[in-house]
């Protein structure tokens, strides 16, 4: 099985399900539009889900878009960059502030006074461009026209990388990451399979499949008199299960694409939704209305499975077994692909239904083979609705982790740490209590014991414990109002060499944190999970921690002309260096983006991205102390 799996899984890897979209492409002009005045344009397409910010925006927010001239000659600008296009503005909580920005597209322009024959200008148009997950650094549109009488400067030369101050080879040297163990904020898809498996050995006990086993284990052995044949179809009927799973799967992976899933994880709004599902799906738990599929799928595939002869038959059969089941599964369903969708992977959906139509699919064929164990199963009874509502009070607990992402997302602090361990006791208290009150042998009664146990455990988190086992599912602990310190990170250095420097002398590693003063997910970052009191005192204590912002318009002394793979780039700030080191050493553009290195510059571990989960980012600092 094991085997299977892994290839299987290394097949799903290989689907060729596209490249992502550039966020931003754009092409600039400029035109004469009057005898005496020219316009600079840029047109920007942006791509779904992303947004670039509006001109003159306040000290301390996003990066504005604006209008570098490194020459011109014979023109006089006579107005500021203007605009075209919908202006969105909304209240910022992350810079608290109000911003303004563009989605799909905009033209960013500027007049120019023709002063004089043969006019010429060089420079770039800089702007900030974000999505719900990360920023890029600052984009530059770089540009240079002229007239036809101009007689243009001497190009500046292009020079190579180790022209720049303050580079070294070896500290430059591009990393290899097979050399460490990378690590993202994404889960493991073999740990989302164990999750998604244990969710369908759950569905199994529901009164929706339970009753479904002894019936079609007999309608297959009724199907053929030789054992050999009845085995065989059974063993065809538990992959027909495992084949409509994942093709479910896939189909929700192919419409929503991989820029989509991956935007799940910390969209507001999408984990709105997920709260208000989890939470209908919790209360069909609870017998308040149930989620039924159309009868006339049951009915239609139900007839297709009794005429259809040989595997077509056994397909729609386990067809009918998805769609009658529903009500059950759906629930169980519609939870682990919101988990699976939370893991920003495109695999983690058909990873979560594989695991999921396993766990389905093992039963049947096992009692195909075996149908005298039939005789030993449970009857259906009252034990089966405990069983729902004992799953609705977990998709219920569940839901309030995405109530609690989007409640970050915002900053609106309605659901801080120490109100969401109270809720999740009130939750354990009562399915302690109703499972000891409708027990049902000794199994009910230690269920309930260990949900009482439980709510008892988590009573020291409302004073700041750091109940580590829930801490994935809790709001960070700078959200804690009562009994929590707070704890802050600040850099060491803002240099590169510098923390270099200070690693050869102290012997610690560096933690490298590319980051932007604009760059909203980094701020989350730093709230959520920098101010974890583990996370804080493991970073004081090994680390050297070097913040290096791509977006720092510091001039640098000279500036350079760099050939980058194929593109001439100009290197002008302190941003703009620091930016060309994350792409050429580390082969990454956006941030948040977190790597861990010795004095030398080789990596020791990472890169960990986006992910306001302090148990995931301890893991990542420990893991390389270790």
């Amino acid at each position: 099985m094991t085997t299977f799996l892994t290839i299987l899984l290394t097949f799903l890897q290989a689907l060729p399900f596209g490249p992502a979209p550039k966020p931003v492409t754009s092409t600039n002009r400029i035109e004469q539009v009057a005898a005496d005045t020219v316009r600079l344009s840029f047109d920007l397409k942006i791509s779904d889900g992303w947004h670039v910010y509006s001109t003159g925006l306040p000290v301390g927010g996003p990066i504005s878009a604006e209008l570098n001239l490194d020459a011109f000659v014979g023109l006089e600008p006579v107005s500021k960059l203007l605009f075209k296009g919908d202006e969105i503005e909304v209240d910022d909580p992350v810079f608290g502030m109000r911003v303004r920005y563009f989605e799909k597209k905009v033209t960013f322009y500027q007049n120019f006074k023709i002063t004089r024959t043969g006019w010429s200008i060089e420079g770039a148009l800089t702007y900030g461009a974000c999505d719900d997950e990360s920023c890029l650094p600052p984009q530059r549109v770089e540009f240079s026209h002229a007239d036809a009488a101009a007689v243009l400067p001497a190009a500046q030369e292009e020079e190579s990388i180790s022209d720049i101050d303050g580079f070294d080879y070896l500290l430059w040297k591009p990393v290899t990451y097979s050399d460490a163990g990378a690590m993202t904020g994404g889960g493991s898809l073999w740990g989302l399979f164990l999750t998604s498996f244990i969710g369908g050995l759950i569905a199994l006990l529901t009164p929706c499949v339970w009753p479904i086993i002894p019936m079609t284990v007999s309608f297959f052995l009724k199907r053929s008199q030789e054992r050999r044949k009845a085995i065989r179809d059974a063993i065809v009927y538990g992959l027909s299960i495992i084949a409509v799973y994942v093709a479910l799967a896939l189909i929700i992976t192919l419409i929503f694409g991989a820029n989509a899933l991956n935007a799940l994880a910390t969209n507001a709004f999408v984990n709105i939704l997920f709260f208000l599902i989890l939470v209908a799906f919790a209360l069909s738990f609870f017998g308040v209305f149930e989620i039924t599929l159309p009868s006339s799928w049951s009915t239609g595939t139900d007839r297709k499975s009794s005429s259809a002869a040989g595997l077509g038959g056994i397909f729609f059969m386990a067809l009918t077994l998805t769609i009658v089941s529903f009500s059950c599964t759906g629930p169980i369903i519609g939870f682990l692909l919101v988990d699976a969708a939370s893991t920003g992977s495109i695999l983690a959906p058909t990873v979560g239904m594989l695991g999921f139509s396993v766990a389905m699919a093992i039963p049947f064929t096992l009692f195909a083979m075996f149908p005298g164990w039939l005789q030993t199963m449970p009857k259906s009874g009252g034990w089966m609705d405990r069983v729902k509502v004992s799953l609705g009070v977990i998709e219920l607990a569940f839901s309030l982790k995405f109530l609690s992402v989007a409640d970050m997302a915002y900053g609106k602090g309605l659901l801080p740490r120490d109100l969401f361990i109270i809720l999740w006791i009130l939750m354990a208290l009562f399915l302690g209590i109703y499972l000891i009150r409708h027990r049902s042998g000794k199994a009910g009664l230690a269920a309930g014991i260990v949900s009482l146990a439980f709510a008892a455990w988590m009573v020291p988190g409302l004073w700041g414990a750091p109940l580590k086992a829930i801490s994935a599912f809790t709001p960070p602990m700078s959200t804690q109002k009562f009994g929590h310190n707070d704890q802050t990170v600040e850099p060491q250095f803002t240099d590169y060499s510098e923390a270099i420097i200070a690693s050869e002398i102290s012997g610690k590693p560096i933690l490298v944190d590319f980051t932007g003063y604009g760059c909203v997910n980094c701020r989350k970052m730093e709230a959520a999970v920098w101010t974890d009191s583990n996370v804080s005192e493991t970073i004081k204590r090994n680390y050297i921690l070097v913040s290096l912002f791509v977006d720092d318009k510091t001039p640098l002394p000279k500036s350079w002309k760099i050939n980058e793979n194929g593109n001439t780039v100009k290197i002008r700030t302190v941003g703009d260096k620091w930016s060309l080191l994350q792409r050429h050493k580390f082969g990454a553009n956006a941030q948040p983006f977190y790597v861990i290195i010795d004095s030398k510059g080789k990596l020791i571990s990472g890169p960990y991205t986006f992910d306001p989960d302090p148990e995931k980012f301890l893991k990542f600092l420990t893991s390389s102390l270790s």
